[in-house]
């Protein structure tokens, strides 16, 4: 019987450390797949930038500011799209920041953590693009309508019938609610994919570390 009882305490000492084995294997699986993860979000975000630089650099939009003749507005356009530049380029650093910091942790509860942080930052990221869509579609559309000249005639019409000028403001704004639901679903297939992974790896650290 001693010795019996020899060898289930020689086993469960074994078992115990079978455990850790795995759970460092684990760690180390979910680790590699979480710097990933959050490399591919860099990733992503610095195309999204050269895409709308490019289409940018190939739209007429100077052409339409400059035909409005309108100095103001361009300013201001100017300065909306430099904000909207340094403040995409801030999201980036962290994204980046973010990458070399999980990258090189080797604590479980600090890889919990930066998991979580870069949660929250691509949700801040995906919903401020969001709503610099909305803001940027209502712009555009008030620029266009009041100081376009090729609109003058339509704003005659307009002002004329107001059931008319209803329409146009709801098909304003179902049209900028449709922008917003296309980059929406975009987002959410980019971003989302990515961000539901990471927090599956953030459950399975959970299991690990509790």
């Amino acid at each position: 019987m001693k010795e019996l009882d020899l060898l289930k305490k020689d086993w469960k000492k074994n078992s115990d450390s079978f455990e850790q084995i795995s759970e460092k294997e684990i760690y180390k699986m979910i680790h590699k797949k979480s710097s990933s993860i959050v490399k591919w979000i860099l990733i992503i975000s610095i195309l999204e930038v050269l895409f709308w630089t490019i289409l940018n650099y190939f739209s007429n939009i100077d052409d339409i500011l400059q035909k409005i003749n309108h100095p103001e507005i361009i300013v201001l356009m100017e300065i909306l799209m430099y904000f909207n530049y340094a403040v995409i380029l801030v999201f980036i650093y962290f994204f980046y920041k973010n990458y070399k910091t999980i990258s090189t942790i080797v604590s479980t509860k600090l890889l919990m953590n930066s998991i979580l942080k870069t949660r929250k930052t691509v949700q801040y990221y995906v919903w401020y693009n969001l709503g610099m869509i909305v803001v940027s579609s209502i712009l555009s559309f008030f620029i266009g309508y009041v100081y376009n000249p090729d609109m003058a005639i339509i704003r005659e019409k307009l002002a004329l019938n107001g059931k008319a000028m209803l329409v146009s403001i709801v098909a304003l704004f179902l049209l900028t609610l449709l922008f917003f639901g296309l980059f929406w679903c975009i987002y959410r297939l980019l971003y989302g994919t990515l961000l539901r992974r990471l927090y599956a790896n953030y459950k399975e650290l959970k299991k690990i570390d509790f």
